[in-house]
């Protein structure tokens, strides 16, 4: 095989886990139990990544928060590629945010940065029991102000 344009498509880690999960449902559903070499290989990669990429936000998107986010992000004057990191990791603190966008510090201000973390937190679902876990740890410190 040749790569014509490696650069042809940047897929997202949702991308990535949707098409997996697809074809090991169509695995399952042909029922094959013999294969060849090759195809255990393929099989082992396909495993792996499906278990990286199940401990990512990516499994809690769905095809209407990826095309909302995008849509919020157009305001925000940023690469395809930091958009993309945007939306396969979720930040939740500027330094993330830092991290993932080239040369912030000069880029952004410190309110285009807030804008930019309310936005992601409030389109990508993050992980439900995380969350959960989170605004009890808010709640009790709230109780210990008091």
């Amino acid at each position: 095989m040749e790569v014509k344009d490696a650069n042809a498509a940047l897929l997202s880690n949702f991308e990535v886990y949707q098409l997996l999960t697809d074809l090991k449902q169509q695995r399952k559903e042909s029922g094959k139990t013999k294969q060849s070499s090759g195809q255990q290989n393929l099989n082992t990669i396909m495993y792996e990544t499906l278990k990286y990429i199940s401990k990512t936000p990516c499994r809690y998107q769905s095809p209407e928060t990826v095309r909302e986010f995008l849509v919020a992000m157009k305001d925000h004057k940023l690469t395809k590629a930091e958009k993309l990191q945007l939306l396969n990791h979720r930040p939740v603190s500027a330094v993330e945010i830092q991290l993932m966008v080239e040369e912030s510090e000069e880029r952004l201000t410190e309110e285009q940065i807030e804008s930019l973390l309310q936005t992601v937190t409030s389109i990508l679902p993050g992980d439900p029991e995380e969350q959960h876990r989170d605004s009890a740890v808010a709640a009790e410190h709230k109780g210990d102000q008091a």
